[in-house]
């Protein structure tokens, strides 16, 4: 039976414990635990044990949520990198081509089959 009994109840405040707001403070909240053992009592013994793993189950399938949006975002993320690292080399080899077509049409005087041709105007 002494399982079942409450633990030895804190001390009151008593009246100069405190102020009012401190006494009130005090007696709610021992009220709230009070109820919260009261409702404790209602549920079966194995009613706590199914709601913890119910809500273990619960997190772990978010979790599972969670890790596969993180998993796409990175594979996205990675594919964009490469996408970029692709245009960036595809802009350098076409920056080389335009230095070589100049200088090629520098040395020979004419345009290349590609397109710029040199125009001189005389005066």
């Amino acid at each position: 039976m002494s399982e079942d009994m409450n633990p030895a109840p804190e001390e009151p405040l008593g009246e100069d414990g405190g102020t009012p707001l401190e006494q009130f403070i005090f007696h709610q909240r021992r009220g709230l635990e009070e109820f919260g053992k009261a409702m404790e009592s209602l549920l079966p013994p194995r009613f706590k044990e199914h709601t913890q793993a119910a809500g273990n189950e619960f997190a772990t399938g978010f979790r599972v949520l969670i890790d596969a949006a993180i998993d796409e975002i990175k594979k996205a993320s990675e594919m964009e990198d490469h996408d970029a690292r692709g245009e960036a080399e595809h802009e350098a080899q076409a920056r080389a081509n335009l230095s070589a077509d100049d200088e090629e049409d520098e040395s020979s005087g004419a345009g290349s089959a590609g397109g710029k041709i040199k125009v001189e105007l005389d005066d």
